[in-house]
């Protein structure tokens, strides 16, 4: 079924943020302020976990207000980071926005809000107005110009809100998915807490023993890329962005080393720990996951691979016991904990009958959470299937003449 298309600046308007210095920003509360939304809270859902507040001055034009139903734009940022957006719900108290993000507010005469929303944000249109973004030296700017041009398809409103109506009840279980996985993130840590205290405090009724004491460490390497037969099809060469919590296992490598290539790097085995130990942010440093599978590791790892205690109980310790290792972190612009300092560490050990009771109730949250996560994949799939067959006007190419939806 063909679908009309409409220029997007002839139903939508963009509409540009404020502009103040960060000494403007004021406590929230502070009479005469008003909420203040940046690029920082456009994330898949309206993050307004830390809001700025602003002199209401600043704003001066009432379109500056946001509005409920208005698409909240990442107008300047990072170039994969620019064009992306959030849905802006009813908000608690006036809110305009920063001069880094911009409105897309759409004209209720043509557009149904919650449509152009999920059009928006489908990866076809934001892969087209990323390519619209002007690169400087760190920063990608949006043409909002060239965005104003896009075709957007165009039914009848009653057809729109037909297509978003699907699009949210799909959209409200990939939801629901991702706040039962982090729940279940958030019970690991719980159910260690519970069982064994803080690791970070010293008033902890379990011995104590060193990383080094515990087991062995391996910091990796990076074999020489001058001899290009030690990159190839073989081993997973694993890098601190493989290692990202909540998620068990390191992602899959982009990149292996063959068996040359091998014997001249650091390989751990499966039960390995491994550990951030230089990064780009200190935030980053003690980030950890366990190896899952026979790996290579860069430099900027340490693997600890415990041989008197559990190693799923040992991750979890370093999980929730993050700080311990950043402490050791030296460097103002990017953390690094030596293997020295790493070996330094100290843990508890409880009985191995307390670590077994831990591993068996845990890892009863591992699968359930390995379940959530396969199904937010289908989800995600079936998700992107529908919008992709809403935007070429196929979504009801299913139904009999005259079928109701």
């Amino acid at each position: 079924m063909s679908v009309e298309s409409a220029r997007l600046g002839d139903v939508a308007s963009f509409i540009r943020g404020i502009t103040f210095k960060p000494e403007d920003v004021v406590p929230l509360g502070t009479d005469g302020s008003i909420w203040c939304l940046r690029t920082k809270n456009v994330q898949s859902e309206l993050d307004l976990s830390d809001v700025w507040a602003i002199d209401a001055d600043f704003v001066k034009r009432a379109e500056q207000h946001l509005q409920e139903g208005d698409v909240l734009v990442s107008s300047a940022n990072s170039w994969n980071l620019v064009g992306k957006c959030s849905w802006v719900p009813e908000l608690d108290s006036e809110t305009t926005f920063g001069g880094f993000v911009t409105a897309l507010r759409g004209d209720l005469d043509f557009v149904d809000r919650r449509y152009l929303y999920h059009w928006f944000s489908s990866p076809r249109t934001q892969t087209v107005v990323r390519s619209f973004s002007r690169q400087t030296t760190n920063i990608a700017n949006l043409d909002l110009r060239r965005c104003s041009e896009l075709a957007i398809p165009l039914p009848s409103l009653a057809e729109q809100k037909r297509i978003a109506a699907v699009l949210d009840r799909v959209d409200t279980l990939r939801v629901k998915r991702r706040e039962a996985i982090t729940l279940l993130d958030d019970l690991a840590q719980s159910i260690f807490l519970d069982m064994f205290g803080d690791p970070a405090s010293r008033s902890t009724q379990w011995d104590r023993k060193t990383i080094g004491e515990l087991g062995a460490v391996v910091t990796g390497n990076t074999p020489p890329r001058a001899k290009s037969e030690n990159y190839g099809n073989g081993i997973e060469w694993i890098k601190t962005d493989n290692i990202r919590p909540p998620e068990l296992n390191p992602s899959q490598a982009a990149e292996y080393l063959t068996t040359v290539g091998e014997k001249v790097s650091r390989v751990v085995p499966a039960e390995a720990i491994l550990v951030t130990c230089i990064a780009g942010s200190p935030a980053s440093i003690g980030n950890a996951a366990l190896a899952g599978r026979r790996v290579a590791i860069n430099q900027q790892i340490n693997a600890f691979i415990p041989e008197g205690a559990l190693p799923r109980f040992m991750l979890e310790q370093i999980r929730v016991g993050k700080v311990l290792i950043q402490r050791k972190s030296t460097g103002a612009m990017t953390g690094l904990v030596n293997k020295s300092q790493f070996s330094s560490i100290s843990l508890l050990v409880p009985p191995v009958a307390r670590q077994q009771e831990f591993v068996r109730r845990v890892e009863r949250v591992d699968s359930a959470r390995a379940r959530n996560v396969r199904h937010l994949a289908t989800l995600d799939e079936l998700f992107n299937s529908l919008q992709h067959r809403a935007f070429s006007g196929t979504l009801w190419d299913h139904e009999a003449p005259g079928e109701a939806a």
